[in-house]
């Protein structure tokens, strides 16, 4: 009798897996139509099945390349960028290829709100806008590599919008290193913001925080440089005076865009 009933409970166990019989075709379409219903971690689910089952069908590679957006959707950065990073490696010569890098730039571009918390945060000493910078070489890819791409306009966009955050996050930071009188570590952030932005907005202000901490650190002849350079560069600024730079400007009366 206990035999048989051991056979009773095997016989009524279901199936844990109900794709295990799918076609790629299957599983390919009832993972689309998870993403039309922004079921994302549905659709992640059927396109890794796709991908480990068959592949090398005609669905994996775009498997690959769907479940990096899913899992971006899906607020999972990192299996986000990992997935586009892997598509981009195994299939360097695929036509969807400059998606993948697209995609790979809005993943770093979406952290792009924690990168500028300095908006609420002052210490900025020790923070590092990674984010952005990987979201800016993504773009470039796209805008140098295949400049015909539907995805070129908007990456380069976006690069322009990420080279003025970036300098102000430089400038943010030189700022703050001014306010504890670290002035070499203001100056060279401040520098660095002026060499690699050059033509972001941000750079006035470098530019006033420069000859500021050269000043601070007794360096005429670097502060009369950077003087120079303001004037030339910024000649209407309004940092400016008849004599030289205003003194005693509040800091955050420089970033206060109603000043």
């Amino acid at each position: 009798m206990a035999v048989s009933l051991l056979f009773a409970g095997c016989s009524s166990s279901p199936t844990d897996d109900e794709t295990v019989n799918w076609s790629a075709q299957r599983l390919y379409g009832e993972a689309k139509d998870a993403m039309a219903n922004r079921d994302w971690q549905k659709a992640i689910k059927y396109l890794e099945k796709l991908e480990a089952r068959f592949p090398y069908g005609r669905f994996a590679q775009q498997a690959q390349l769907e479940v990096g957006y899913c899992y971006w959707k899906d607020q999972e950065r990192a299996s986000a960028v990992a997935a586009a990073d892997r598509f981009i490696k195994l299939y360097p010569n695929h036509p969807n290829v400059d998606y993948a890098w697209y995609l790979k730039g809005l993943i770093n571009f979406n952290e792009l709100q924690g990168t500028l918390s300095w908006l609420t945060t002052p210490d900025m000493s020790d923070r590092d806008p990674k984010a952005s910078r990987e979201a800016f070489l993504a773009f470039k890819e796209v805008v140098t590599r295949f400049p015909d791409s539907q995805y070129a306009a908007d990456s380069a966009e976006r690069m322009r919008f990420l080279v003025n955050a970036l300098a102000s996050n430089e400038v943010h930071v030189a700022r703050y290193y001014m306010k504890r009188s670290a002035y070499l570590a203001a100056a060279n952030r401040a520098q660095y913001a002026i060499q690699h932005y050059p033509q972001a907005p941000a750079v006035e202000e470098a530019m006033v925080i420069l000859k500021q901490a050269y000043d601070a650190l007794g360096m005429k002849e670097l502060s009369d440089s950077a003087m120079r350079v303001l004037q030339v560069n910024f000649p209407n600024s309004r940092y400016l005076t008849k004599g030289g730079v205003k003194k005693d400007i509040p800091w955050w009366r420089i970033w206060d865009p109603d000043w």
